[in-house]
């Protein structure tokens, strides 16, 4: 019976204590569960104030530039970034506006197309005319649409895929500059391979890739530059204590026993150890090594933004062909290197189920992906990495035409103005 009234005096006094101190220790043990929740709820009121538009951009038919140019185009997307005031961030849900780059195969014609919030508009056009002038940019109705909003049906099938890194962030892609012939010096265009899956899809099958960025802050190049100086020996790994204890009472019983046995010792190992230290760092370094501290260097050199990338094959059941799927997983393996870094797919987005309720989870799995890609989300709390304009210019670009020509829509004629001397009536 004391036993139980103990408990019971315990929990009274517990309770004494709570009530004094509540205010304090409700908001901080909240805190850390309610901020999420809020910040999903704001951004979401924040971003349905936004308007967007789909801008579909025709290229030339004449096309002979590398991707390089359009590294412009993702600088000054770059540019739009704002730093907001924490009240406006966590109160309000402000943030950096999002752009979507869409490559669409659909019936074996690929298309290209840029979301982008109204008021960029001009910055989008004036880019791209910029280094491509005959160039066709327009506002299109949103393609999405031209599905049924819920799918799979008895009518449609669905398979996708968020897209997320092999490697840590630092590491870079294969770029367009590992794209180059050795002898020739011309550049293989890394998108060929994909346009050319697209040219082998069948009328009602449609291949949707997205890449959605937003600028990120600059201070992000400090996880690169921790990542050289781990590769080049610079940094070492920090120990716990007991492991560093462990060491530190052996140096000194070797140091003992070396000193009183062999004195002259001390001065041979101090003389090995500064020996070892004078060799420079490029020979203690590998080949590989070296050309992977030259990408990381490279990468975060450049603008960086936060990505978040997706696949999602739709088709008629007729004909619903998942090779199509290991086509354009394929084209993709070819911006991977074992020493960078390569994409591959997000097993918590993949559409698949294996055990308990498979049908239901399948389904499940299928509406969540297509209804994300049909909204462009861009949440906070699923897979997102770091790319920076080279790898954003080498994925999204508008490819040679003499390579892709026949499956890419393109401006079969050059804009030109009127003549000065024209006679006015």
């Amino acid at each position: 019976m004391n036993f139980w009234g103990d408990i019971v005096g315990s929990l009274s006094i517990i309770l004494q204590i709570f009530e004094k101190i509540w205010f304090v220790v409700l908001p901080v043990g909240l805190y850390s569960a309610f901020k999420p929740m809020w910040m999903n709820f704001a951004q979401d009121e924040f971003y349905g104030t936004l308007e967007y538009i789909l801008l579909e951009i025709i290229p030339p038919a004449d096309i002979e530039k590398s991707p390089r140019p359009m590294e412009a185009l993702y600088n000054g997307i770059h540019a739009t970034a704002i730093t907001h005031n924490a009240f406006d961030e966590l109160a309000l849900g402000k943030f950096n506006p999002s752009f979507s780059l869409e490559i669409v195969g659909d019936s074996g014609i690929a298309h290209f197309y840029i979301r982008t919030p109204k008021n960029f508009r001009n910055l989008i056009e004036s880019n791209i005319y910029a280094h491509y002038p005959s160039a066709e940019i327009r506002e299109v109705n949103d393609y999405v649409k031209d599905v049924p909003k819920t799918i799979p049906d008895k009518e449609w099938d669905i398979w996708g895929t968020e897209m997320e890194l092999v490697k840590p962030d630092p590491y870079p892609i294969v770029t367009y500059r590992y794209f180059e012939e050795d002898i020739t010096g011309t550049m293989i265009d890394p998108l060929a391979s994909i346009i050319e899956g697209i040219s082998k899809l069948e009328y009602g099958q449609k291949i949707w890739f997205q890449i959605i960025i937003a600028p990120e802050k600059e201070t992000w190049s400090n996880t690169g530059r921790e990542l050289v100086e781990e590769i080049t020996g610079r940094k070492t790994k920090p120990k716990n204590t007991l492991t560093q204890l462990k060491e530190d009472l052996s140096d000194i019983v070797k140091g003992i026993f070396t000193g009183i046995l062999s004195p002259e010792k001390i001065e041979e190992m101090s003389s090995k150890k500064e020996a070892k230290d004078d060799v420079p760092l490029e020979f203690k370094m590998t080949p590989g090594e070296k050309e992977v501290v030259k990408a990381v260097e490279s990468m975060i050199g450049k603008n960086v933004f936060k990505t978040k990338m997706r696949f999602v094959y739709v088709g008629k059941k007729e004909n619903f062909d998942k090779s199509n799927v290991t086509n354009f997983m394929g084209a993709l393996k070819q911006f991977q290197d074992q020493n960078l870094n390569g994409f591959k797919p997000n097993d918590e987005s993949k559409t698949y189920a294996n055990y308990l309720m498979k049908e239901q989870r399948m389904l499940y799995r299928q509406r969540r992906i297509f209804n994300r890609y049909r909204s462009r989300s861009n949440q906070r709390y699923s897979v997102r990495f770091i790319l920076n304009t080279e790898e954003l210019a080498t994925l999204f670009h508008f490819p040679d035409m003499s390579v892709v020509a026949p499956s890419l829509r393109k401006v079969e004629s050059k804009k030109g103005g009127a003549p000065v001397n024209l006679p006015v009536s």
